[in-house]
């Protein structure tokens, strides 16, 4: 887990991106790679259509290339490993063409009050292609404790085992480990047995098994990382049983609502 991808572009998510990229980067003692990205533009088709991109792109490319000096300028006083790519399109479409050797992708949620970009279907789109572990983070997150305390969401399923298996760099750092499971009846590989294999890679985690049929599993887990202080959470995405996905499902919840960094894998 020693390279960092890090989307730039100069959206209301940028600033806590970049700062969790750094935290991520200097705990993993790894390389970040800067990937900035210049959406080409929508624009409503008419006889001139043509000329409206033109401009529209032009006026991105000049705001995207102050974006990357006052950025550059940041980075050279920063103590991390660091290079910089310039792409221009769909930004999942380029996220996905350079996350082929990348260890962690550092993404948003939702934005709250800016519908664009929309960065909750980015990071579902990359979630569901790159088969990567995507950190999802709220615009207003000040920095990434990657020293702090990891909720893992256990379902069970063959995504939460791989998103964990993933993580394994990371969540050794943690200070602590908590593994949570809503038990429903789908589960294939018990929290025990998650817990016994973070054991054997050095990690203790306590571990909560509830059963509640009646409230959503996202709310739960919500809950559960205010109950016990939680610094990130730690789940599978678009998995089954309990987690399943639908529209309106959980991973697109907690994309949506989440207070925390989310460390998502498929």
């Amino acid at each position: 887990m020693k390279n960092v991808l890090l989307l730039v572009h100069g959206d209301e998510g940028q600033e806590a991106r970049y700062q969790t990229a750094l935290d991520l980067t200097r705990s993993l003692e790894g390389h970040l790679t800067c990937l900035d990205v210049t959406p080409y533009p929508m624009v409503a088709g008419d006889l001139y259509v043509g000329f409206g991109e033109a401009a529209i792109l032009s006026d991105e490319r000049e705001s995207e290339a102050k974006n990357k000096t006052a950025l550059t300028a940041r980075l050279a006083q920063e103590d991390v490993s660091w290079s910089w790519s310039d792409a221009t399109g769909d930004i999942a479409s380029c996220i996905l063409d350079a996350a082929t050797l990348a260890d962690l992708i550092v993404l948003n949620r939702s934005l709250d009050e800016y519908p664009l970009p929309d960065m909750r279907t980015i990071a579902s789109q990359i979630l569901m292609h790159a088969r990567t572990v995507v950190v999802a983070v709220p615009e207003s997150l000040p920095r990434f404790n990657a020293n702090g305390r990891a909720l893992v969401a256990w379902d069970g399923q063959s995504s939460a085992a791989a998103t964990m298996r993933a993580c394994v760099p990371l969540l050794r750092m943690a200070s602590e480990v908590h593994i949570f499971m809503m038990r429903d009846g789908a589960e294939k590989i018990e929290p025990t047995e998650a817990a016994e294999y973070l054991s054997r890679h050095g990690i203790h985690a306590s571990v909560r098994i509830i059963d509640d049929g009646l409230h959503a599993a996202d709310q739960l887990i919500a809950e559960e990382c205010a109950l016990w202080h939680a610094d990130y959470v730690v789940m599978g995405a678009y998995s089954h049983g309990r987690l399943r996905e639908a529209f309106g499902g959980v991973t697109k919840r907690m994309l949506t609502r989440s207070k925390l960094p989310l460390v998502l894998g498929h």
